[in-house]
């Protein structure tokens, strides 16, 4: 673990723009809000220091990260609560932490900048390390035991629909090849198998010819999709009336979810043709951004690693419906 303070080594994406949409929702005293992806505890420390008034509840699924936000959040006192939990746990958090319901949410998903700066767990393409990739270390598969076990059609639809990879098929086969030889235990044999698999004139663009490979493993070996999908749907009916919920995700997938929850929410459930909406079919959220939101050049330059991020928010309406 590096012994570089956490607030030097990881830069909120968004933080203002998180901030403006989340204050108004925890003025009054006692108000929770729920950092779901709490990793080294940048959004939280400037939550709780905008919003003096409120509590925030932070869950990670990594021990470790656990640890540096507690430290680096210790000066708040019983402002602030660390939770070892994963998000879609969220209801049963807050129903152990508050009332039940949250006045803020804020998710941001996929990797965190201390999982990617720790090489020896596996995230990273460019650095050599064991296959890991697990966000909580202490369960679960790990990348190597998917690329060493999984079918041909298993790997490939992996690849193809969590990395949106156009050689998927190319790959499993390289891969099953490979550890026919010898089992896959680092990251860099990997990257070279994938480099073999990919035709030479297509790795002139787009990037690192491993990365969408390493983000469809991350997404599988931990489930992060469908835990996303539950989080985001308990997420919502976890929310007070007036309460905020921000959503930051870094490709499409995420994104996709995110959209279709908070568009639903906002639409009214009543019946085509209806002459009158009865008060259960009332849209239950009111957007706050118009799409998603991207980072402006300024924030992509000074933090490249928000290049790929997008906002969205909603409010939770006092009247509506129920998700």
């Amino acid at each position: 673990m590096s012994d570089q303070p956490a607030a030097d080594r990881h830069v909120p994406v968004f933080l203002e723009r998180v901030l403006t949409l989340l204050e108004p929702a925890l003025a009054d005293a006692g108000s929770v809000c729920v950092d779901a992806t709490l990793g080294m505890g940048g959004h939280s420390e400037a939550l709780l220091r905008r919003c003096p008034q409120a509590r925030v509840v932070g869950l990670d699924r990594d021990a470790e990260a656990i640890e540096i936000a507690r430290a680096r959040l210790a000066p708040f006192g019983e402002r602030f609560t660390a939770v070892h939990a994963v998000y879609d746990e969220i209801a049963d958090v807050l129903a152990q932490e508050a009332d039940g319901l949250a006045r803020g949410i804020l998710f941001d998903l996929g990797v965190s900048s201390y999982q990617l700066d720790e090489e020896e767990r596996g995230f990273a393409y460019r650095h050599d390390a064991p296959l890991d990739m697990r966000m909580d270390q202490g369960t679960g598969r790990t990348a190597a035991d998917v690329l060493n076990t999984y079918s041909h059609g298993d790997l490939a639809r992996v690849l193809r629909t969590y990395g949106e990879e156009r050689f998927a098929g190319r790959i499993a086969s390289a891969v099953l090849r490979e550890r026919e030889t010898e089992p896959f235990t680092t990251s860099a044999r990997l990257v070279e198998t994938i480099r073999g698999a990919i035709p030479a004139a297509a790795q002139r663009t787009g990037g690192h010819p491993a990365k969408r490979t390493f983000q469809a493993l991350r997404i599988e070996v931990n489930a992060e999709l469908e835990v996303w999908q539950h989080a985001a749907d308990a997420a919502v009916a976890a929310l007070a009336p007036g309460g905020r919920i921000v959503v930051l995700s870094y490709h499409s997938l995420e994104d996709r979810i995110a959209k279709r929850v908070l568009a639903a929410g906002a639409r009214s459930a009543a019946p085509a043709g209806m002459p009158v909406e009865r008060p259960e079919d009332a849209a239950y959220l009111r957007l706050l951004t118009r799409g998603a939101e991207v980072p402006t050049d300024a924030e992509r330059h000074a933090n490249p690693r928000s290049a790929s991020a997008r906002l969205r928010a909603a409010e939770r309406l006092t009247t509506g419906g129920h998700p």
